[in-house]
């Protein structure tokens, strides 16, 4: 039976606390509607950036082809949350999204992959303006004007759910024998092919799984909004999730979470100064970048800067 440390347990306490803060400040109206669009554009954030740095950060793999996930996932979903219209079918979408956009993943990956560094960028980014295209074009998506009324399913619950599940299941992932093998890839691709990795079957692994999560995120964003487009789908929001990785630092899924949350800080702060707000917005990550060139966390984890006990026997709870 697999013990329960003192540093799990601890991290279970703080994912229910902060559940039930937030549930708890959305009941008695202390969040207002504003900062309820906020927390749900950080917690898609979140999952768009740890799935992203999964592949870049962790595997060494750089893709600018994010935002075509993400939009294989909203429309999916949208056009099923439309047909069904309920809970079910929030679900059912949200899944079959996922799935849809793994498959595009490893049929995409297979074939790039083997490509390296800027030239595996440029294919990523050309993936994703094709994927934008086909939406443009196709009768069932409604063409450029997208698709309206989209049932409103995602809530703080799911957003949570969603987003809790992500960092656990990609963080377990890479402390498996499969994420330390891309991490190897990372490190040194010739040497990790040397020791009898198969190198393109874990990068595709890799790129399969940030796909899944960026159409579980592209779902929560169609149920949440309404409203989905295929130019909210484009080139910069591939380099937004980008800078979320790059600010917390790639290889760090706790970096990815802080950046997330800083960005949408800054920006809600910011939102009251429309005239500069982008100016100041990108002197910040310039600045942020001159003095924390490696990010807010580096490759290190949050749980790596808190002491813990060295774990003994009395520790472990059978």
């Amino acid at each position: 039976m697999r013990a329960i440390t003192k540093k799990n347990l601890l991290i279970l306490v703080t994912i229910l606390l902060t559940f039930g803060i937030v549930q708890t400040l959305l009941t008695v109206g202390i969040i207002n509607s504003f900062y309820e669009i906020t927390i749900a554009t950080i917690c898609i954030n979140i999952i768009l950036a740890v799935s992203l740095n999964l592949v870049t950060g962790f595997t060494g793999q750089f893709s600018l082809g994010h935002a075509g996930f993400m939009s294989i996932g909203a429309y999916v979903c949208a056009i099923v949350n439309l047909q069904m219209n309920s809970t079910v079918g929030f679900l059912v979408g949200t899944f079959a999204g996922a799935l849809v956009a793994a498959l595009v993943g490893i049929l995409v990956g297979i074939p790039t992959l083997r490509l390296r560094g800027d030239y595996l960028a440029i294919a990523t980014l050309g993936m994703a303006e094709i994927i934008r295209v086909v939406f443009l074009n196709m009768e069932i998506t409604n063409g450029a004007a997208g698709l309206n009324g989209i049932p409103r399913f995602t809530n703080w619950l799911w957003l949570f759910v969603f987003t809790a599940g992500t960092i656990i299941l990609i963080n377990n992932f890479i402390k498996s024998s499969h994420g330390r093998a891309c991490i190897s890839i990372r490190e040194d691709e010739i040497a990790a092919e040397s020791m009898g990795i198969n190198t393109t079957k874990y990068k595709v692994m890799a790129f399969a799984i940030g796909a899944f999560f960026a159409g579980i995120a592209g779902a929560l964003y169609s149920s949440y909004f309404f409203f989905v487009k295929p130019d909210l789908f484009g080139f910069l929001k591939s380099i937004d999730i980008l800078v979320i990785v790059v600010l917390g630092g790639m290889g760090s899924l706790t970096g990815s979470v802080i950046a997330a949350v800083v960005l949408a800080v800054i920006s809600t702060f910011l939102q009251s100064f429309t005239a500069v707000r982008m100016i100041v917005y990108a002197a910040l990550l310039v600045l942020i970048m001159i003095f924390r060139p490696q990010g807010i966390m580096g490759t290190r984890e949050i749980t790596d800067l808190l002491k813990f006990i060295p774990r003994k026997k009395d520790d472990r709870i059978e």
